[in-house]
């Protein structure tokens, strides 16, 4: 049982796909970027808040191994058991999120996202996603086989989770987990009517969460034209312009940006890309889009290759999260997109996302795994 622990301890490796090995090894170097980048980002804030500057990167380490035991052990284990007790994580996750909304959570910044549980503080929502993927696969992946009480009983519980997360409010992870249903669905050969009809609702309650909180509609506005109130509304996506742009073709170095000395908000978290451009520059912003880019080629030569139906769209959920929101949160640092609080997984801080992409990359993998070793069996 002790291999299980040990991360970087694989002694049947030999035995896994090509895919799985590289996502493997890819995964180790976003984590690894991930505290390089974090410890620069955080450092400043960390000597204020607490006179230590290793604060949030000791904290992220800590969570990151806890995350990488939980990314080990999804790896080791057929994905058929981890499909068992799905539901019942997901239950769990769903009740903290209610936890949340009926004045139990945390506010931190307007938004009750967060709920402590004696001294640790976790984000149920971000804890949701890899559960989200499986139960999500397990509706999509065999909807001609299910009865119309299973399918509709579970997508009742899809709909109250987005509610209860778009409450806190979260319109961003809102929209985010509510994307990778539907493009699961998709994936899956839902009937592109009800397909239809569902993205039609998702815009609608979009649109009315924008128009009850004001902020939301503010922020939209402010990306349009952020240097219109550049002491304002547009004030973080200004500043994280003002980053990006001082790193210019190879950056200002490791740990030399300014704008992260407490002119930029969120820095170590929402903002974390801006700092990493503004130290690494274009040439290393390019590199780390490649990265991204690798992995979710790997990714989907994953779901090309695999053929069972409910295995096949965990790794479609898995690559729409990762890969998404990465490109997301890149496309709100660089002013493309409005601005939100998704973070950008392996990198931002936070125990709660690290663990979660870290139980969503073991989960991508337990796929690629398993298809060669079906792949093995057929061929003999």
């Amino acid at each position: 049982m002790f291999r299980y622990l040990i991360p970087f301890y694989q002694p049947d490796i030999d035995q896994w796909s090509l895919e799985a090995r590289l996502l493997r090894w890819l995964t180790f170097v976003w984590l690894l970027i991930g505290l390089i980048a974090l410890f620069s980002a955080s450092y400043a804030v960390g000597l204020d808040e607490s006179n230590d500057g290793w604060f949030y990167f000791k904290r992220q380490g800590f969570w990151m191994i806890i995350g990488l035991i939980c990314f080990k052990i999804v790896t080791e284990l057929p994905l058929k058991i981890i499909l068992k007790f799905s539901p019942w994580c997901y239950l769990v996750a769903l009740i903290l999120i209610i936890g949340t909304v009926v004045g139990l959570g945390q506010n931190v910044n307007g938004a009750e996202r967060w709920i402590a549980l004696g001294p640790i503080q976790i984000q149920p929502s971000e804890l949701l996603k890899p559960f989200l993927v499986l139960q999500g696969a397990t509706i999509f992946g065999s909807w001609q086989r299910q009865p119309w009480r299973i399918k509709g009983a579970w997508l009742g519980i899809f709909a109250f989770t987005l509610a209860c997360i778009l409450k806190q409010p979260n319109l961003s992870t809102t929209a985010l987990c509510g994307m990778t249903l539907w493009l699961m669905a998709l994936a899956g050969g839902l009937p592109y009517i009800q397909l239809l009809a569902t993205a039609m609702m998702g815009m609608v309650t979009a649109a009315l969460s924008v128009a009850i909180n004001p902020y939301q509609l503010r922020r939209i506005v402010s990306f349009i034209d952020p240097w219109q109130d550049a002491r304002g509304d547009g004030y973080q996506l200004v500043q994280s312009l003002l980053a990006i742009g001082s790193g210019g073709e190879l950056g200002v170095g490791f740990g030399m940006s300014q704008q992260k000395l407490f002119y930029l908000p969120f820095q170590y978290t929402d903002f974390i890309f801006a700092v990493f451009a503004e130290e690494f520059g274009f040439v290393g912003s390019i590199i780390l889009i490649l990265m991204v880019v690798t992995y979710a080629t790997v990714a989907f030569l994953v779901t090309l290759r695999c053929t069972h139906p409910i295995k096949r769209l965990v790794a479609v959920g898995v690559m729409v999260i990762l890969v998404g929101q990465s490109l997301l949160n890149i496309g709100v640092n660089t002013g493309s997109l409005p601005t939100t609080g998704l973070p950008f997984p392996f990198l931002s801080y936070g125990g709660s996302s690290v663990m979660s992409s870290c139980i969503l990359a073991g989960l991508l993998i337990r796929v690629a795994i398993e298809t060669y070793q079906q792949e093995i069996i057929l061929n003999n």
